[in-house]
């Protein structure tokens, strides 16, 4: 099948899925790529959480922050469906920098970010991140922002209303009345920008290799493996990734190592237009989709 009809058959399963998405796939050694509109700009979500773990990284190997350092976190408390780790907490609990970076990444516990994020502010991420020559993702606020959406303010029959409102009140430029979902004030970045971070992670030049390796780490034990991992783990391939989920906004960046050698770069952020909590269809097209680009990349 040609890479034309392989874009265009993704292009229209997406719209027919009720989703919109900017997707990047690419050979990490010959540098090829497969793209749907991989410019375009969303909020990141739980994604910015990669960037979170290679700032502190990159500050404990100039000697800056300690591993074994133990900080005490308050429990988040929270109470809604969703949320890991301490921030389901109901009590303050002491843990090592290095648990926190765990928790984090892995298990996606936004108390346990929010814990690193006092250590290194969003502000400092960005510029770290400037510093290493990553320029497309800005970091603006904490994780527990994400808290504070109206979804939080609904009942749990009544949740759908608040994805009603983040699908009906965008604007064309995709600012939003919801601060989380507008792109000059949220955590934002692209799938490009993302697949630019993961080959130099995989692929390190300016990252150092101690930090690029953990990160990396943490990412191939990631716990949430329903949206791309499905179809990209096997016997013969290792999937490491991180999702992002906020409202009605889909994201997974990882990478796929097949046995054979071959290293792809994967990046969908995705949202949606129906107004639903669980869209398991929706996770599943979103897998269908980067798999098809890889698969034609792969075929090359």
């Amino acid at each position: 099948m040609g890479t034309t009809k392989v874009l265009r058959d993704a292009r229209e399963a997406l719209h027919d899925g009720g989703l919109r998405g900017s997707f990047l796939v690419r050979d990490l050694d010959t540098g090829d790529e497969l793209a749907i509109d991989a410019e375009v700009e969303y909020p990141i979500a739980s994604l910015v959480k990669v960037p979170l773990a290679i700032a502190t990284l990159e500050r404990v190997g100039r000697g800056e922050l300690d591993l074994a350092a133990t900080i005490v976190v308050q429990p988040g408390r929270v109470t809604v469906p969703g949320p890991t780790g301490l921030t389901k907490f109901r009590h303050p609990a002491t843990v090592a920098l290095e648990d926190l970076l765990y928790l984090s990444t892995a298990i996606s516990d936004g108390t346990a970010a929010d814990a690193l994020f006092a250590l290194t502010p969003p502000a400092a991420v960005t510029a770290e991140l400037r510093r290493l020559g990553y320029d497309g993702i800005v970091v603006r606020h904490l994780m527990g922002d994400l808290t504070q959406t109206p979804a939080e303010r609904f009942a749990p029959t009544e949740v759908h209303l608040a994805h009603a409102l983040a699908i009906g009140a965008a604007t064309a430029g995709q600012g939003h009345p919801v601060a989380q979902l507008d792109i000059s004030r949220a955590n934002v970045g692209s799938a490009r920008t993302f697949v630019d971070l993961l080959e130099g992670l995989w692929r390190p030049t300016t990252i150092q290799p101690a930090t690029a390796a953990r990160v990396r780490e943490l990412m191939t034990n990631n716990l949430i493996r329903q949206r791309l991992a499905p179809d990209f783990s096997s016997d013969a391939s290792r999937w490491s990734s991180k999702t992002g989920t906020l409202l009605n906004l889909r994201h997974e960046a990882g990478v796929v190592e097949h046995a054979d050698g071959q290293t792809f770069a994967v990046a969908a952020l995705t949202e949606s237009r129906v107004p639903a909590v669980l869209q398991p269809e929706a996770e599943a097209l979103m897998a269908q989709v980067a798999r098809a680009l890889r698969d034609q990349l792969r075929m090359a």
